[in-house]
């Protein structure tokens, strides 16, 4: 009855079912994996967006990498700001995803190292691309400013290009090694986008809040996943159960007309 399991058709058909469900399996963990990843970022992050402001120096020195864990934390600095030697940050989009400038000025601690301030986003309204645009003003004197600490750009992190050759005052990554060089200043590690004081006139645009990433729905994918892996061999015994039924429906109508008519 089930000889024809043995012809090639159904051989590569349950061979095929054979190697979906381990994998349909194996796709469900990595998505778990990806859920429980998510979930301990989300967590950090909340974590350090709540967590009490602390001095910038209790937490990155010149030349020191920002893990991840001190990523996004809340840290606070007094100096003034260098705008003679602010740069631009090319390509960088603000909540509209219009694209523009991040305004990257250094801002001198009262012990004389650098801290690089990204004070948010202006739109691109320069007459050309090779101009400086006309970015507003910090407050000048001794201030105490508030952000996020972030860690350094790097072309391998962010997929961003360093493109070399670029207009004066003009950079593609944040990096506080690149700008050590160019400003010749003990330059601490990371930098931080400004939360406080708000810019006047709402300009340049704050960087928004980190978002939170959507574990959730990782997690509804290994579900998915593992739901199919059980529904392979259900089917796999469904059209074998079909294809049973239609041969023998299919023999005694061969029966039927092989009778003779009766007289």
């Amino acid at each position: 009855m089930y000889r024809f399991l043995l012809s090639r058709q159904w051989v590569i058909l349950t061979l095929v079912s054979l190697l979906l469900i381990p994998t349909m399996i194996r796709l469900g963990f990595w998505q778990m994996h990806r859920y429980d990843e998510r979930t301990a970022r989300n967590q950090l992050v909340s974590d350090a967006l709540t967590a009490a402001a602390v001095p910038v120096e209790t937490l990155t020195t010149p030349g020191h990498a920002v893990t991840r864990d001190e990523r996004y934390r809340s840290v606070t600095a007094t100096g003034s700001f260098d705008t003679e030697r602010e740069v631009v940050v090319r390509r960088r989009v603000n909540a509209d995803e219009t694209v523009g400038f991040h305004v990257l000025t250094p801002f001198v601690l009262t012990d004389g190292k650098v801290l690089l301030v990204d004070r948010g986003w202006i739109p691109a309204d320069a007459p050309s691309q090779t101009s400086f645009p006309d970015v507003p003003a910090p407050p000048a004197g001794r201030i105490t400013v508030t952000g996020r600490l972030m860690p350094d750009e790097t072309t391998a992190a962010s997929g961003i290009k360093d493109l070399k050759g670029l207009p004066d005052r003009q950079v593609m990554l944040i990096n506080s090694e690149q700008e050590a060089r160019r400003l010749g200043a003990r330059v601490l590690g990371g930098y931080i986008a400004q939360t406080a004081p708000e810019p006047k006139g709402d300009s340049p645009e704050l960087v928004g809040r980190p978002g939170s990433e959507d574990a959730a729905l990782n997690y509804a994918y290994a579900i998915q996943w593992w739901l199919f892996s059980v529904g392979v061999p259900v089917g796999w015994v469904i059209l074998v159960r079909r294809e049973t039924r239609d041969r023998a429906q299919a023999a005694v109508r061969e029966a039927e007309q092989a009778e003779p008519a009766t007289v």
